[in-house]
């Protein structure tokens, strides 16, 4: 009688991941892509964990490193009393209202928010969201990187039952913590944990990134996690860069679009407006150009701290916007596809305005008038 063989099972190991499992038994909505029209129109459900309506956004840009969703405070309510073993960065798109923080046993503190505000959740501190108005929701947009962290400890528990308290990070007999005062170190860096209006706080030069460009970088809440405000000039745009995944790009004023393309392939183009949210994937090159008639000016919410460092998912100090010609990530105006200058100028035309890069661009035709002698 002839032997029978069985076939060798291809056997295949189990893939867990905590954080996606969490997620989904939060019942919620998932935004994906690499773009939100507006995060005051996008639709919300309840989510029991917060106390309010709320949806998780996590683009294809995150890489895993990093992750958002948006929430909504009722008119006259308040969210559940939080804390967490993940940082997490909050933006007001649009109410008022206030934040309570602290540790257990230890002194409140609480400050007033609105649109505009940016702020930090001190790492593991307690911390309670109310809404100041009895007619108005108020809605923010929040980056943390509970992917990261629920993932990396693989056990819900621990990062929401943690009573750690990081005492270096926030320390409650610490007076003006979220006073909004700021130190600023050399041209841009300022660190503070809380920005009051990031639609109005001064900026400093930054045309390393184009002509008129302005730029703050924030160090906020001691996190690995960081933030900046960019804004540039009518009837110009950015020089197009590459870097990391996890930077989530809001616009606060201005109407434009971003192009986004891996090396070598097609360009992609979303126009966006305020509220808009796109988030570039990990080393796509991606160029912000205004094409409306007011200044241009994004928030990013992103992994790597410039004071905190930690892993290398950003690229190295200066590369963003060092020249590829010089092993750097950025594409100089005399390097870039002309496609793109020829599109601008045609957008700028289309909204009645004139392009302002005549001085420092080759293919701008929108050259500067001579001055005439008095």
């Amino acid at each position: 009688m002839a032997e029978t063989r069985q076939q060798p099972v291809d056997l295949k190991p189990e893939r867990i991941d905590t954080y996606r499992e969490w997620q989904a038994a939060q019942k919620i909505p998932v935004i994906r892509g690499f773009f939100v029209e507006d995060v005051n129109a996008v639709e919300l459900v309840p989510w029991d964990l917060k106390g309010g309506n709320a949806a998780f956004v996590v683009l294809d840009g995150t890489g895993g490193v990093n992750d958002a969703y948006i929430c909504e405070i009722a008119p006259g309510g308040k969210l559940k009393p939080q804390k967490h073993l993940y940082e997490e960065m909050v933006y007001v798109s649009k109410g008022y209202g206030a934040t309570t923080v602290w540790q257990k046993d230890g002194k409140k503190h609480t400050f007033e928010w609105g649109p505009g505000s940016l702020f930090a959740i001190p790492l593991n501190a307690w911390y309670q969201h109310f809404n100041a108005s009895g007619s108005e929701p108020a809605r923010y947009f929040a980056v943390t990187n509970s992917c990261f962290m629920i993932n990396l400890f693989h056990n819900v528990d621990f990062v929401f039952e943690n009573d750690y308290a990081f005492l270096d990070r926030f320390d409650p007999n610490t007076e003006g913590y979220f006073s909004g005062k700021g130190e600023v170190t050399g041209r841009f860096f300022m660190t503070t944990n809380f920005v009051a209006d990031t639609h109005n706080i001064k900026l400093a030069d930054y045309s390393e990134r184009g002509k008129g460009s302005t730029n703050m970088k924030f160090d906020l809440a001691k996190q690995t996690m960081a933030a900046h405000i960019s804004e540039f000039p009518v009837g110009t745009y950015k020089k197009a860069h590459r870097h990391g995944p996890g930077a989530h790009v809001i616009i606060l004023s201005g109407q434009g679009y971003s192009i986004l393309w891996p090396q070598g392939q097609e360009m992609q183009r979303v126009d966006w407006k305020p509220g808009s949210v796109v988030v570039p994937p990990d080393q796509w090159f991606h160029q912000h150009l205004n094409a409306g008639a007011k200044p241009a000016r994004y928030l990013a919410l992103r992994w790597g701290s410039w004071r905190f460092r930690f892993m290398r998912v950003q690229d190295s100090e200066g590369s963003t916007y060092t020249s590829v010609k010089q092993g750097g990530g950025q594409i100089e105006f005399e390097d870039e596809d002309p496609s793109v200058h020829r599109d601008f100028e045609a957008a700028m035309k289309k909204a009645g305005a004139t392009c302002q890069m005549g001085s420092y661009h080759p293919l701008c035709t929108e050259k500067p008038q001579a001055k005439v002698a008095s």
